[in-house]
């Protein structure tokens, strides 16, 4: 049994060793997928699955830290997501205000919630404003935690905002209209200021966006990976990276 689990760290070792830093993605948006259909396969209970991608997200981080990527986002809470049951619902918003605190104690990222916050519990709400705010001068990843997160309503929020900017500055509709650019939009985002994703990674098979930074992925590369959340390894990240390194990036043209 030791000779397939030595078999394996050497190819894992020399699969990171042909990863050039500068063919690295800046930005990796993660789609989190596949933690009830782990836990339906092992016959546990739905929030053992939660639970259990939870511990996944914070290996996952200590191993964009030691790569350098500057820049994640994990959808982990969809505006869809807040209609599940209650039990399930209740759960599910415990282990993410959970998840919250150990990423302070891990002290790896520096934590920005995006989303429509305002849908939230109270006490989530506070709990992700006070991980912003301690962790604010950590080291390792920027990690947006997109939660209560829906892409639509991102460009919704965003152009309410140009809107409203612009009523007060006086401006009439009209002008806004003839003005209004893809800037404005993109300024006005959850994720203003920060560089569109590189790479979107969705695990459990699952081959669609589902809303996720519609906006920002327009020239974003795809990568789908069978594996259920819980059962990403770090093997399954480095493959994800080589292929991306391999691509060649048209953005449009």
């Amino acid at each position: 049994m030791k000779l397939p689990r030595v078999l394996y760290s050497f190819y894992e070792h020399r699969l990171a060793r042909t990863l050039a830093p500068e063919e690295l993605p800046h930005h990796v948006g993660v789609l989190v997928d596949g933690n009830r259909r782990w836990a339906k396969q092992f016959g546990a209970t739905t929030e053992e699955g939660h639970r259990a991608g939870a511990r996944k997200i914070v290996e996952f981080l200590r191993w964009c830290h030691e790569l350098d990527v500057q820049v994640v986002t994990l959808y982990i809470l969809s505006t869809e997501n807040l209609n599940r049951p209650p039990e399930e619902l209740e759960a599910l918003l415990d282990i993410i205000t959970q998840l919250m605190c150990e990423l302070q104690d891990e002290g790896i990222c520096r934590i920005q919630p995006v989303g429509a916050l305002s849908t939230l519990p109270a006490a989530l709400q506070e709990q992700l404003e006070c991980s912003a705010r301690r962790t604010a001068d950590n080291p390792g990843p920027h990690l947006n935690i997109a939660v209560g997160y829906g892409g639509r309503q991102e460009i919704v929020d965003a152009v309410r905002e140009v809107l409203a900017d612009a009523a007060a500055r006086g401006e009439s509709l009209t002008g806004m209209a003839e003005s209004l650019s893809v800037e404005h939009i993109s300024d006005h985002l959850y994720t203003r200021g920060q560089p569109d994703p590189d790479l979107l990674i969705r695990t459990s098979g699952e081959q669609r966006l589902s809303g996720f930074l519609m906006w920002q992925s327009a020239y974003s590369e795809f990568y789908f990976c069978e594996a259920l959340w819980p059962d990403f390894r770090r093997v399954d990240f480095l493959r994800a990276l080589r292929d991306y390194a391999r691509r060649q990036r048209r953005f449009g043209g």
